[in-house]
């Protein structure tokens, strides 16, 4: 596992379900840029 010690532009958070997937995207500041729910197969996510 990596730790980054510095900041970044934008984070991602993926919530992983048996049916759906749940991204979420967000800035520096804390502002949400992409919340999506997405159908769980690797071919949506990509």
């Amino acid at each position: 596992m990596n730790f980054y010690n510095s900041t970044h532009q934008h984070y991602c958070g993926i919530d992983l379900n048996a049916r759906s997937l749940y991204v979420c995207i967000i800035n520096q500041q804390d502002e949400t840029l992409l919340p999506k729910e997405i159908p769980a197969n690797p071919d949506t996510l990509i």
